[in-house]
C-alpha cells in the first residue's frame, strides 16, 4: 500500500499507542498505511533507548525511520515508491529531514509546527522553553550550540533545503511559542529561492491544534496533498 511515515513528537515522548487515536485512524481511512516507529528517544523502552538518542537529532534517529521503511517494503506491506513522511513538532523536524538524509526513500514530505533551524531554539527570545532548560537539558539532549555548532548547523533542515527533490507542505501555528513562526519563515525562504516546491499555510494556533475548525481544515490539505502525491506511481 501507498504508506505514510507518521512520527511522533517529542522526541522524548510515549510513542504510538494501541489504544484508537484519530490521526493515523484518519490517514488508515484514506487509503494509507500508516507506519509509527518507536525510535531512539521514545520513551518507556528503557534507559538505554532513550539516552542513545542524544545529540542524534538528523543522524541515527533519522535511521531508524528509514530502517523502519525498509522493513516495511521487505515485509511487502509497503509500496517503496509510495511513501510520505510526516510529523509535527520533532516529528515535522524529522519529516524536513528525511529527504535530505534518505533522498530515496520519500516522494514527499508534510511538517506541522517543524524545527527548522536548530540554533533557533537555543537563541529564540518567544518560547516556553526556560533558560534553565535551554542552558542544561538542550545541550545535553540535542548538542551544545558553542562546541556543536557545525554539527546542529549540518542537521538544520534549513541549511540543507536545497537536497530536498520532493514536494514539502508545511503548516505553521503564528502564535507558536515552542517552535516561532521563524522556523517556517527562514525555511519557506530557502526553499522558494532553492526552487524547491513548497505550499505553506498558518493557522491562528499554538504548538498544536486547539480549534478542531484548524484541525478539519489541515486534514483536509492534507488529504489532499498526500492524494496528488501518493495516488499513483
Amino acid at each position: 500500500a501507498p504508506t505514510v511515515l507518521l512520527v511522533h513528537g517529542g522526541p522524548w515522548a510515549p510513542g504510538a499507542s494501541l489504544a484508537w487515536e484519530a490521526e493515523p485512524q484518519f490517514l488508515a481511512s484514506r487509503g494509507y498505511r500508516v507506519l509509527q516507529v518507536s525510535f531512539r528517544g521514545t520513551t518507556g523502552l528503557g534507559w538505554a533507548h532513550e539516552q542513545a538518542s542524544w545529540g542524534q537529532w538528523g543522524l541515527t534517529m533519522q535511521d531508524d525511520l528509514q530502517d523502519a521503511v525498509r522493513w516495511a517494503v521487505a515485509q511487502k506491506l509497503t509500496d517503496p515508491q509510495r511513501v510520505c513522511i510526516y510529523g509535527a513538532s520533532y516529528g515535522g523536524y524529522a519529516a524536513l529531514m528525511g529527504p535530505v538524509q534518505h533522498p530515496d526513500t520519500y516522494r514527499c514530505a508534510v511538517s506541522h509546527v517543524g524545527v527548522t533551524d536548530i540554533a533557533l531554539l537555543f537563541s529564540a527570545n518567544w518560547s516556553d522553553i526556560s533558560a534553565a532548560g535551554r542552558k542544561y537539558g538542550l545541550t545535553r539532549l540535542v548538542g551544545d550550540p558553542v562546541r556543536d555548532a557545525e554539527r546542529l548547523r549540518r542537521v538544520s533542515p534549513v541549511h540543507r533545503v536545497a537536497e530536498i527533490k520532493v514536494p514539502v507542505l508545511l503548516a505553521q501555528g503564528r502564535l507558536d511559542r515552542r517552535v516561532s513562526p521563524e522556523h517556517a519563515d527562514r525555511f519557506v525562504a530557502a526553499a522558494r529561492r532553492a526552487g524547491v516546491d513548497v505550499e505553506r499555510v498558518d493557522y491562528e494556533e499554538g504548538h498544536g491544534f486547539a480549534l478542531a475548525s484548524s484541525q478539519a481544515d489541515f486534514w483536509q490539505r492534507l488529504a489532499a496533498f498526500l492524494d496528488r502525491h501518493l495516488a499513483a506511481r
